[in-house]
């Protein structure tokens, strides 16, 4: 399964032995996607520690972490479906 999705949201799957062009724009996108997820959590520890943080930051932070969530996810729902034995 790709990293991204189909304009109406279903999942996208790549059919190669995994060292194609594709599948190495995948492997970027996922990564980026990851590294996203890694520096939201940061901010968020910051900001929770700060009492003086605007609701609105807050908002925008959690819709950021959801949307980072959701394609951590997928990085690990695509794993489960390549393991050996799937």
């Amino acid at each position: 399964m790709l990293p991204w999705s189909t304009p109406d949201g279903r999942p996208c799957y790549l059919s190669t032995d995994g060292n194609g062009p594709v599948s190495a724009l995948a492997d970027e996108v996922e990564a980026m996607q990851l590294s996203t997820g890694d520096e939201l959590l940061t901010h968020a520890r910051a900001m929770l520690a700060d009492p003086k943080v605007p609701l609105g930051e807050f908002r925008f932070l959690s819709a950021r972490l959801a949307e980072a969530l959701r394609d951590a996810l997928r990085v690990a729902r695509s794993r489960e479906t390549v393991r050996p034995g799937s």
